[in-house]
């Protein structure tokens, strides 16, 4: 019923503001033939008779006059709505729905956000932050335009970019053992208890592939979903973990380089592949690929 009556609800409510076709039809730009069809089908369609007739002259019906109360308020709903996809889209005041890891949250993203903003000083950012796998699940329902996210995906109906990469360290209590080391292989932490975030985020795939590559698999007897809470249960004597660098040092904890294996993630910025860019995500995506090698702060 919707498909059928959505074509004549605006040709509705111009005939029942003017109470007269050939004015309706003029106004609207439409031959006064069509409309008055129009209205005849529609009053067909629902059963109910809206107009009352009198030549050109037409007047509501109280089962038009209840049509036409929720028929506004419909109109008025669609306008609303294109006034804001309208709005989202230009070029200079858009929105950007854009995605990142918790980790660049204190630091990298607002950076950013305040690099691009030089340029346009009006777009509008809705900001997300979640692990890499809800990302693209958000990024393939259409709810964000883009996002940085690690690993890098790999995947037919995504596009994604390398655009960095950040070292990733060993934190081990204050106390520990190895916290007088400055660096340290990444085996020599074996036998240790490992904090880790939780499976289905990127670090924690990266974690358990350079454990392996050193030739163990961690003992991991916390998981967590935020990078800088591992970092507390570190502090507390919980355990070890690979980690990128603090926003801010935390007192602790020792933060030691990893010289085997190469222990790094890569960073990429990912959207739909085929999804059209409005003006300000073109503009947006453009500024992250201007930023290859140089995304995160030194």
């Amino acid at each position: 019923m919707s498909r059928l009556l959505a074509p004549r609800l605006a040709h509705f409510a111009g005939v029942a503001r003017t109470e007269h076709v050939t004015r309706a039809a003029r106004e609207m730009r439409v031959p006064q033939s069509t409309l008055s069809r129009a209205m005849v089908r529609l009053e067909q369609d629902l059963g109910v008779d809206l107009f009352a007739r009198r030549g050109r002259n037409v007047s509501l019906t109280p089962a038009g006059r209840a049509f036409l109360t929720s028929v506004e308020r419909a109109l008025a709903e669609i306008e609303r709505a294109a006034e804001e996809v309208r709005a989202d889209a230009d070029p200079a005041t858009g929105k950007v729905a854009f995605g990142f890891l918790h980790t660049m949250g204190a630091e990298t993203v607002p950076g950013l956000l305040h690099a691009f903003r030089a340029d346009h000083p009006r777009v509008r950012f809705s900001l997300v932050q979640n692990y890499g796998e809800a990302m693209l699940e958000r990024l393939r329902a259409g709810e964000l335009d883009l996002c940085l996210t690690s690993p890098v995906p790999d995947a037919p109906d995504l596009v994604a970019r390398r655009l960095d990469e950040q070292k990733l360290r060993l934190v081990v209590p204050a106390d520990h053992r190895l916290a007088d080391r400055k660096r340290v292989r990444l085996a020599e932490a074996a036998e240790e208890t490992f904090v880790t975030l939780e499976p289905g985020y990127g670090l924690r795939r990266i974690t358990d592939d350079l454990c392996a590559e050193a030739g163990f698999r961690p003992r991991v007897a916390f998981e967590g979903e935020e990078a800088e809470t591992l970092r507390g249960l570190v502090a507390a004597g919980l355990g070890v973990a690979l980690l990128p660098p603090p926003a801010v040092p935390r007192p602790g904890v020792a933060e030691l380089t990893v010289t085997a294996p190469r222990a790094v993630r890569e960073i990429g910025v990912a959207w739909l592949d085929g999804h059209p860019d409005t003006p300000p995500v073109a503009a947006f995506k453009t500024f992250l690929l201007s930023r290859r090698g140089r995304l995160l702060p030194d």
